[in-house]
C-alpha cells in the first residue's frame, strides 16, 4: 500500500482527499511572463520546436517549477500537437498563432484521416513526461494536458484563431452530419492521445475546450458534451484511476451542463463567482480556478486578498487553486511569486 506522504499533493485533493490548504498552479505558468522562458524563445523562435524538441520542452515545463514550486507541473505542449498524427499539418506563427491550411471544409478531407498512433507520431511525449516524473518526484503532480473536440474542430475548419467562429458554426448547423464525424474522429484520437500521456507518466490530465463557451447551451449538448463524454468513457476504461479536469472559457452558461461531461474536476473561470460555481455543480463535483488573471497586476495585498477569498468560497476540500485563465504576457514575476507563497499558506489566513 503506498504511503500517503509519498503521493503528491495535488494528486491526493484530485483523487478526493481533504487536506490542510488547496493545492496550487497555473495555466500557462510555462510562459512568455518569465524572462527566462523569452531568452530561451529568442534562441529557438520556432513554437513548434520548443514544444515538440523533448530537451526544451522539459526545460520550459520546469522553468516556474524551480521558480515557483508548484503542487503541478504541466507538460509544456500545443493542443494541437496531435493533429499531424491523424493527417492535419498545423503551423503555429509568432504574431498570429495556429494555422491550418489546407482548412478542413468537406467530407472527403475527413474520409482520408487517419487513426493516431501515438508511438509513432508523437515520440517526444513520451521523454518529456517521464522525464518530468523523474525531475519533480513526489513533491509535485506532472500534469498533461489535451485539446477536446470541438476545439480542435474549430481550429481546423476556421483554418486559424476565430472570433465569431461563423464557418464552423456553418458546418454546425447546415451539414451537421458532417461536422458529427469529424468530431467524433477527433474524439477516439484523443482519448489515444490522453492513455498514452498517462502511460508516459501523467497523473491528471486536463482537457482543454477553450472554445466550446461559444456555443449556446443547446448546441454545446449536442456539438460538445457528447465528445467531452466519448473521450471521457474510452480513458476510464483503461484508467479508472487517473483524475481528469475539463477547462472551457467562458462557461458561466454551460457550467452545470461540464459537470455531466464525466470528468473529475470542472475547471472555473473567473466569470462566476466560486460559491455559485460550488453550488450549481453540486458539493461532490471537485473544482479548480478561478481568479482572474488581471489580479496578478495588482498588489500583493490585493492578490492576497483575492486568494482568501477564493478559497473560502470554494470551501474545505475538493479545489484546486489555480487562475480562471493562463497568465497573461506582461504579468510581474514577483507577483506571480508572491501568488504561489501566499496560497501554499492560505489555511494560516480563513
Amino acid at each position: 500500500m503506498t504511503d500517503v506522504s509519498e503521493t503528491p499533493y495535488l494528486l491526493r485533493v484530485a483523487r478526493g482527499e481533504v487536506v490542510e490548504r488547496p493545492p496550487v498552479w497555473m495555466m500557462r505558468q510555462a510562459g512568455r511572463y518569465m524572462k527566462i522562458y523569452r531568452d530561451l524563445r529568442d534562441k529557438y523562435p520556432s513554437f513548434r520546436e520548443r514544444s515538440e524538441n523533448p530537451d526544451l520542452a522539459i526545460e520550459i515545463s520546469l522553468q516556474p517549477w524551480r521558480a515557483f514550486q508548484p503542487d503541478g507541473v504541466i507538460m509544456f505542449s500545443d493542443i494541437l500537437t496531435p493533429l499531424p498524427g491523424i493527417g492535419i499539418p498545423f503551423d503555429i506563427i509568432e504574431s498570429r498563432g495556429p494555422i491550418i491550411d489546407p482548412p478542413i471544409r468537406t467530407q472527403e478531407q475527413i474520409d482520408k484521416l487517419y487513426p493516431l498512433n501515438p508511438e509513432e507520431s508523437l515520440p517526444f511525449i513520451k521523454k518529456i513526461l517521464n522525464t518530468l516524473r523523474l525531475e519533480v518526484g513526489n513533491q509535485s503532480t506532472v500534469l498533461g494536458f489535451v485539446g477536446s473536440p470541438w476545439t480542435l474542430a474549430a481550429y481546423a475548419i476556421e483554418g486559424k484563431s476565430s472570433k465569431d467562429y461563423k464557418v464552423i458554426k456553418e458546418m454546425a448547423f447546415s451539414q451537421p452530419a458532417m461536422l458529427h464525424s469529424f468530431l467524433s474522429k477527433i474524439a477516439d484520437a484523443i482519448a489515444v492521445y490522453v492513455r498514452y500521456q498517462i502511460d508516459c507518466g501523467a497523473q491528471v490530465v486536463q482537457l482543454f475546450d477553450s472554445w466550446a463557451g461559444q456555443l449556446s447551451p443547446q448546441d454545446y449538448e449536442v456539438f460538445a458534451l457528447p465528445y467531452q463524454q466519448q473521450i471521457v468513457r474510452q480513458v476510464k476504461e483503461t484508467h479508472p484511476d487517473t483524475p481528469l479536469i475539463l477547462y472551457i472559457s467562458g462557461s458561466a452558461g454551460v457550467l452545470e451542463r461540464m459537470g455531466k461531461s464525466g470528468v473529475d474536476i470542472v475547471s472555473v473561470d473567473w466569470t462566476v463567482d466560486m460559491a455559485e460555481a460550488r453550488q450549481r455543480l453540486g458539493r461532490e463535483m471537485k473544482v479548480q480556478g478561478n481568479i482572474d488573471p488581471g489580479v496578478l497586476f495588482g498588489s500583493h495585498a490585493f492578490i492576497k486578498e483575492r486568494i482568501i477569498d477564493t478559497v473560502r468560497k470554494a470551501g474545505k476540500g475538493g479545489h484546486i487553486l489555480n487562475l480562471g485563465h493562463g497568465v497573461l504576457v506582461g504579468t510581474p514575476e514577483e507577483n506571480v511569486r508572491c501568488f504561489f507563497e501566499t496560497a501554499k499558506q492560505v489555511d494560516q489566513f480563513l
